[in-house]
């Protein structure tokens, strides 16, 4: 379980397939803490750590096809900057929103507006009408997870909406990266996939 505030962006050093899977090598400030088995956020997917180097300071993860597809990972490049968050303690304060590490799918973005030192970036994605009916969907200041980006939601429509960006996310994230046409990994609030749920059983 994760918070959506992303600690830092690490950088993918190496990329290696094997069958339908493909594990991905990044390196980031935190190497050191972590540990085999430990989950960790990479654009709002949950992955676990598989192995760890700490003399060159890096450590990999591993994505399954289903991942791939759903996610913008397949996308990843050596030298692509990846938003990272270790799993929250639940002893804490819930500074974001609760997330899962369960992307639902892609988004494009679809422009990027200044606006007197923040941003507004726009974001378009295609709606699967049965699962809009489940929840898998955006609500006018409600939350969404952009890239493991706890955001709140402004001008929502059926398949589109935007985030604010302040300076610092934008500095400390990968969202200094995004331009129109990049595609970003979205997921959409747990509390309202559970709300449609019951509404539907009713």
């Amino acid at each position: 379980m994760f918070s959506g505030i992303v600690e830092e962006y690490g950088t993918v050093t190496a990329i290696k397939k094997e069958g339908d899977n493909c594990h991905f090598t990044l390196t980031c400030s935190f190497v050191g803490e972590l540990k085999i088995d430990q989950s960790l956020s990479h654009n709002g997917v949950c992955l676990t750590v598989v192995n760890i180097d700490r003399a060159a300071g890096t450590y990999t993860v591993t994505a399954v096809r289903e991942t791939l597809l759903k996610s913008n990972l397949g996308t990843l490049q050596v030298g692509s900057k990846v938003n990272l968050e270790r799993s929250m303690v639940m002893n804490g304060r819930l500074d974001g929103h609760i997330v899962q590490g369960h992307v639902d799918q892609t988004a494009v973005c679809t422009g990027v507006e200044e606006a007197d030192g923040s941003w507004y970036y726009s974001f378009e994605y295609e709606v699967a009408p049965d699962m809009a009916r489940q929840g898998y969907m955006t609500v006018e200041k409600g939350s969404v997870t952009v890239n493991g980006v706890s955001l709140t939601v402004v001008n929502s429509s059926i398949s589109s909406f935007q985030v604010a960006i302040i300076p610092y996310t934008h500095e400390h994230t990968n969202f200094h990266t995004i331009t129109k046409g990049t595609v970003v990994n979205i997921e959409f609030d747990i509390i309202g996939k559970y709300l449609s749920k019951l509404i539907t059983f009713r």
